[in-house]
């Protein structure tokens, strides 16, 4: 019995984090534009998704731009159909450093996520904020860069120096994360309830 209880012990805070993440990607899945995992390791290469939702009835997304914050580097991409991709960057080759990516030519309706994938990461521990700007067909721009508690605020991840590291470790990302997920589901019903979409300018 004693086994049984270290063992639970241990598994808890990684139950914990799961759980955390799961609500911090489902607040934001209902309501804005988000990479994810929104939690990483820092110095580690991981595929991020960036999606973005079409939101406004009548309308489909046909060009996303990201910019990427400081710190943070793409190395690949996965090859989207129907979408055509430009980056712009400095440096060439193996030094070349990737500031920004134009996705146009898509037709995501409304109800959807224009989806996107790269490998990518980010070179210190913290939080990294990317801007995201959304044109639909009707020629609207949706600025998904302002603060978390705006009504479009910008995708971010947070990078930390280890995940799943010690028991003491592992529980207090877990506690971090779980309160980050109750924010985050506090704000995305907060968004629900005012109804609508989004303001576009």
């Amino acid at each position: 019995m004693q086994l049984t209880h270290r063992r639970t012990r241990r598994t808890l805070p990684t139950f914990l984090l799961s759980l955390a993440l799961f609500g911090v990607l489902a607040a934001q899945a209902g309501a804005h534009a988000h990479v994810s995992p929104p939690t990483v390791q820092k110095g580690e290469s991981q595929m991020f998704t960036l999606a973005v939702p079409t939101e406004e009835d009548g309308v489909t997304t046909n060009q996303v731009v990201l910019t990427v914050p400081p710190g943070f580097s793409i190395d690949s991409f996965e090859a989207e159909p129907g979408w055509k991709r430009s980056v712009q960057a400095t440096g060439s080759g193996e030094e070349a450093v990737i500031q920004k990516v134009t996705w146009t030519g898509g037709k995501v309706p409304t109800g959807e996520d224009a989806v996107f994938r790269f490998l990518g990461q980010p070179a210190k521990t913290g939080t990294y904020a990317f801007s995201v700007q959304q044109t639909t067909s009707d020629g609207k721009v949706v600025d998904w860069s302002g603060p978390e508690s705006s009504e479009t605020p910008s995708p971010t991840i947070a990078a930390v120096g280890s995940i799943g590291g010690g028991g003491g470790s592992s529980s207090t990302l877990a506690v971090i994360a779980l309160i980050v997920a109750a924010l985050a589901l506090a704000l995305g019903l907060l968004g629900m309830a005012r109804g609508g979409g989004r303001s576009l300018t």
